[in-house]
């Protein structure tokens, strides 16, 4: 930056293009003591702007205009602007233009290279509402939005201690969006948040439009069909999250906040399991459990029964399969695989449709298609029934990113069965454990605390103990500080 003022506007004005939404006020401080203020219609506060800066600018200018130099100027100017907000002061055209694009204001002035960055960001949001993507009966009803503040200030809410931190950078070479990193000191091993930071460091992408683009890219391995990291709406499943000792990361501009490290009984875990008693919260995780073996292993089963293992189906229910079946011309793994894609067809027209249609199409697609299907004779009944039953099941599992896993994962059982019968169903879960065995989040293993073994933190596996049991934050993570009071997410 130079001191000629003109040609200060002119190189921001050729820095971003001179877009129409950019605003630029010139003003006479006095003793031809000239001014300007540069703000981004839509990203400021106008009003802000207009009644507090430029006004207070006009009211001070000749206390300010009698200053000796420029230099001392522009110090009186942000003694008297203090009130506005936060005042910076620069002389780096990109700072200055970067803050400019999100929705800082610019004071310049005449003769002086520095000029004053004004905190007047302001532009329309989304009001806090109830998480669409998890819903509770019971629980709090306020979800992460796009504005990277608001998501902070709900964190805080649940957390008002002085050692939470939010450790805040930038990703992305274009969009330098902002990226904070929320922790609590004192209680998260401090080896894990280091690693959390060399990671994100490492990110080298023009933009990240949403957290999943950093999760993507920070994850331990981007071929597994697991994901190992949670992502979440919801502040107190976060702040639960942070006083285990655990890291979070959130992105402005996306309302999912990244939740790591993660194992796999993360995904069985609901926050609605500590808001009910110990009893109720445990047959909810069993039934969690037993929806997941449905939703990975019942069409499996049953090609593998239907074509390689009668003798193991009763007499009377083989006698009625193969009443059902008779007249089908497609072997069981064909008629398996049509009507589960022709599940996942009907479930992800829903999901894009408007959800009153969605949930119309949806109903109404899988009732008429089945009953068409059953009366042409290309599917059995108990076929209907067997993938009815699993995109039920495959309901249950909380984590939609491992919903979505374990439902690939049954195409591949079926492709096994198919092959091998219960030889291959078998073969394909030694594989599959083995992989789990062998992932890490975060440095931290993907199958504790089943393995490497930690019997304390059982308590809260698939049983969930009484919340007085659980006053010990889970040792794999190898926090700071041992005990808790706080509940586990």
């Amino acid at each position: 930056m130079g001191v000629d003022l003109e040609k200060n506007l002119q190189d921001l004005q050729t820095m971003i293009g001179s877009p129409e939404d950019l605003v630029i006020h010139r003003l006479n401080l006095g003793f031809n003591v000239k001014a300007a203020v540069a703000f981004i219609s839509g990203l400021s506060n106008k009003e802000a702007i207009h009644n507090d800066l430029i006004k207070n600018l006009l009211r001070n200018r000749e206390k300010e205009a009698g200053s000796d130099t420029p230099d001392e100027l522009i110090k009186q100017l942000k003694l008297d602007l203090i009130s506005i907000g936060s005042v910076e002061q620069t002389n780096s055209l990109d700072k200055l233009t970067i803050d400019l694009l999100s929705g800082k204001s610019v004071v310049y002035v005449e003769g002086t290279a520095e000029a004053l960055l004004m905190g007047t960001e302001k532009w329309e949001t989304r009001s806090i509402d109830e998480p669409i993507s998890e819903s509770l009966i019971r629980g709090p009803r306020e979800g992460f939005v796009e504005n990277l503040q608001t998501n902070m200030m709900l964190i805080r809410r649940h957390i008002r201690d002085p050692n939470l931190r939010f450790d805040t950078s930038e990703v992305g070479r274009r969009s330098k969006k902002k990226l904070v990193v929320c922790y609590v000191d004192g209680i998260v091993n401090p080896d894990m948040v280091k690693e959390v930071d060399r990671r994100l460091s490492s990110i080298d992408m023009d933009s990240a439009m949403e957290s999943g683009y950093i999760e993507q890219w920070i994850e331990d391995s981007y071929l597994s069909p697991f994901p190992q990291m949670d992502n979440t709406e919801r502040p107190d499943k976060v702040a639960s999250a942070v006083l285990q000792g655990k890291v979070s990361i959130l992105l402005d501009g996306s309302p999912f906040a990244l939740i790591a490290p993660i194992t796999i009984a993360n995904a069985f875990k609901s926050p609605e399991d500590y808001y009910d008693r110990w009893l109720i919260g445990t047959f909810l995780r069993v039934i969690r459990y037993i929806g997941a073996f449905i939703t990975m292993f019942l069409p499996a089963l049953y090609i593998a029964l239907v074509s390689y293992h009668q003798g193991m189906i009763p007499s009377q229910l083989a006698f009625s399969i193969a009443a059902t079946r008779e007249g089908v011309p497609f072997p069981a793994f064909v008629e398996a695989l049509i009507m589960g894609l022709t599940m996942e067809l009907l479930r992800e027209a829903g999901a894009r449709l408007p959800r009153t249609i969605g949930q119309t199409i949806g109903i109404v697609g899988g009732l008429v298609i089945g009953e068409a299907a059953v009366s042409a004779g290309i599917v059995s009944p108990i076929m209907v029934i067997v993938v009815a039953l699993t995109a039920v099941a495959s309901f249950t599992i909380p984590l939609y990113s491992v919903a979505i896993s374990f439902r690939l994962l049954r195409f591949g059982f079926m492709f096994a069965a198919a092959v091998l019968g219960l030889y291959g169903i078998v073969l394909v879960y030694i594989m599959i454990n083995i992989h789990i065995v062998n992932l890490k989040s975060m440095g931290v293993p993907y199958s504790t605390p089943f393995a490497p073994s930690f019997i304390k933190d059982w308590k809260d596996l698939v049983l969930r103990g009484p919340i007085p049991m659980m006053n010990e934050r889970p040792r794999n993570l190898k926090p700071k500080d041992t005990t808790s009071g706080n509940l586990r997410r």
